[in-house]
């Protein structure tokens, strides 16, 4: 993943937020279909990176629904768009759309109202046996998947794991058009 995902989901999403990891999956097609806009229509958000437990890397970024996926409106662009779609026990996968046509993928747990912790979905996290099974190994991809089963797989997998890394997402409330403008100035 690129770093700016990883740091933005790792994300979200978003990553969003994003590094070249050799353990991160990704899909040549997106897997995940039918989205719904899970934040609404519109969608600002704050993103640190998380490193020991320390949040650095501040990034803003707003979005908004097109009626498939949340597209870069305004703010540092870490990625074209995403999807967002619940998960298990609360928790979301992010579907990233990133800049070279890669879809990627992240955890995204709710911490408190409007706070989100986003890791990467990483083969890593998973055991040999499953690693080996599941990733298609071949030219630059560590581990491409094709199909929501491995996609689960491997996301229950980063789910079952405690870590003190990965991304930060801070929902912020949406501003008026005009105060947009204005801090522009």
């Amino acid at each position: 993943m690129t770093r700016a995902f990883r740091r933005a989901l790792p994300a979200l999403c978003a990553l969003l937020s994003a590094l070249a990891l050799s353990g991160c999956i990704d899909s040549a097609d997106p897997i995940l279909s039918s989205a719904n806009p899970e934040f609404g229509q519109k969608l600002n958000l704050q993103f640190y990176s998380l490193s020991k437990d320390v949040a650095t890397e501040p990034s803003r970024e707003s979005f908004t629904w097109n009626g498939a996926l949340y597209v870069h409106a305004r703010g540092a662009r870490t990625v074209d768009g995403f999807t967002v779609h619940p998960f298990e026990n609360g928790d979301y996968i992010v579907q990233s759309l990133s800049k070279d046509h890669k879809v990627e993928y992240a955890l995204l747990r709710k911490l408190v109202e409007g706070v989100y912790l986003a890791r990467a979905i990483d083969e890593e996290d998973a055991d040999e046996q499953t690693r080996t099974s599941l990733c298609n190994k071949g030219g630059k991809y560590s581990c491409r998947i094709e199909t929501r089963d491995q996609l689960f797989t491997f996301a229950r997998a980063t789910a079952a794991r405690k870590y003190s890394t990965g991304g930060l997402v801070l929902r912020l409330r949406d501003l008026p058009e005009n105060l947009h403008r204005r801090k522009a100035r």
